[in-house]
């Protein structure tokens, strides 16, 4: 069972990591949750408490990961990011920073922007950056 679910886990991190294109996005909660996912699945006939437990620890990964979890603590697409940022997909760390504090001298909260877009303009600067190391 063991080396089956090693399998299944390690065919779904390279299907992911082929789907989405960009390997260095997956992390390690990525990683758990599609373990814990698979978990579920196998558990569920002998284990079926277990496995609903296995089955939300991966949920709650899936939805805090694609925002659920408030502004502060949204993930981001690097697609959105670009999009509010203004900026190409090929643009360099530079270009980024200098599209952050353009946007931010404009609409930061003591200019009379708002708090959240500000919070927004923020998570798209450290979207791009994280992705570009």
């Amino acid at each position: 069972m063991i080396i089956e679910l090693a399998l299944l886990g390690v065919a779904a991190v390279a299907y992911w990591a082929w789907k989405t294109k960009d390997p260095q996005a997956i992390r390690i909660g990525d990683v758990m949750a599609v373990l814990a996912g698979l978990i579920a699945l196998k558990l569920f006939r002998s284990n079926a408490p277990l496995a609903m437990i296995a089955l939300g620890g991966a949920g709650w990964w899936v939805w805090f990961r694609r925002g659920g979890g408030g502004a502060g603590d949204r993930a981001m697409r690097d697609d959105e990011a670009r999009r509010l940022l203004d900026v190409p997909a090929d643009a360099t760390a530079d270009e980024i920073r200098a599209a952050h504090r353009r946007l931010v001298a404009r609409l930061h909260p003591d200019v009379g922007g708002s708090a959240d877009l500000t919070s927004q303009i923020n998570a798209a600067r450290d979207t791009l950056l994280r992705n570009r190391r």
